[in-house]
């Protein structure tokens, strides 16, 4: 079993203007002349966490990390009811990486992402992939209405009837996002929070391989649910503004960045199809298929794959 490396304290962060009022919280830690790569967060609305610079050896990258627009620390927040999600989309991100790029010097970047961090990799990496050395992805999703279908309407209820059951029982009738994206912005706050708490718990539910109540808690924490589930929300409603299968359609355009693809066969949020159509539209990705593990990053030899990864892409010239 691998441990990730030590804690590792940032030597530079800042507040970057990206314009339309926001201001993206970035840092940087590791070494300054290393290999730089991007952390990008799921969610999206999760924002970043000290852990995520312990995937990668701290004498070798600059390890990047950024709160993604209204997540974290970047402001303005999306907490507030009367927030303008107008300006926080996929491409509105895209953008920002770019700006952030430019920002910190580095010519190209090495990319790793999860779940919808993973989606952003690709929005990312097919707009600009001569900004790209190497792509790490895990639990992939691509926000394709298939996926959507599953975890958000009912799908997955198969697996937990329980949790689907509490879930489906704010929205009894019409679309599930639909219902979900009104309540969120209801006028009434506790509307709002009851709402919130019960999207971030579904997804809590079915997360992990096996019951986890410590990851359970944390997507109920009302400071993380809220903006977790505002911005997932206005995300797929509007399909990530992408355009059906634009992911997979178009990964021939990563022909010649190397990438990993770590994924848990059980994973129940996103279910494995996903990383393996990826796979095999885009030419120099290897895909290893975990036999014992769901979502969550700490499910059986996730990080340890992870590790692995990053430290292979290290020692490239």
């Amino acid at each position: 079993m691998r441990f990730l490396y030590p804690p590792v304290e940032p030597h530079d962060e800042g507040m970057l203007d990206v314009g339309d009022g926001h201001r993206i919280h970035w840092e940087v830690s590791g070494n300054p002349a290393g290999r730089p790569v991007v952390f990008l967060h799921g969610g999206p609305g999760s924002g970043c966490t000290p852990l995520q610079r312990r995937l990668f050896d701290p004498a070798a990258y600059r390890i990047v990390l950024f709160d993604q627009r209204g997540s974290g620390r970047s402001t303005p927040s999306v907490v507030s009811p009367d927030a303008d999600l107008s300006a926080n989309t996929t491409w509105h991100l895209v953008a920002d990486m770019e700006v952030l790029r430019e920002h910190l010097g580095i010519e190209r970047w090495q990319l790793f992402g999860g779940s919808w961090g993973a989606t952003l990799a690709m929005a990312y990496a097919q707009t600009h992939p001569e900004r790209v050395s190497e792509i790490v992805l895990r639990g992939v999703f691509l926000l394709r209405e298939r996926e959507l279908d599953w975890m958000y309407r009912g799908g997955a209820g198969n697996l937990f009837p329980e949790a689907w059951a509490s879930f489906a029982s704010l929205v009894p009738s019409g679309d599930p996002l639909a219902g979900y994206h009104r309540l969120v912005h209801d006028p009434d706050p506790d509307v709002r929070a009851r709402a919130a708490a019960a999207w971030s718990n579904w997804e809590g539910a079915a997360v992990s391989l096996t019951p986890n109540p410590g990851l359970v808690a944390t997507y109920a924490d009302p400071e993380f649910a809220v903006p977790f589930a505002r911005i997932a929300l206005h995300y797929f409603t509007h399909g990530g503004w992408l355009e059906p299968d634009q992911l997979v359609r178009d990964a021939g355009k990563l022909a010649g960045i190397p990438g990993r693809i770590v994924q848990g066969r059980y994973d129940a949020v996103c279910p494995p199809v996903t990383a393996w159509e990826l796979h095999r539209a885009w030419p120099d990705s290897t895909l290893l298929m975990l036999p014992e593990a769901g979502h969550a990053v700490t499910d059986r030899g996730v990080l340890d794959a992870l590790l692995e990864a990053t430290d292979e892409f290290r020692e490239l010239p």
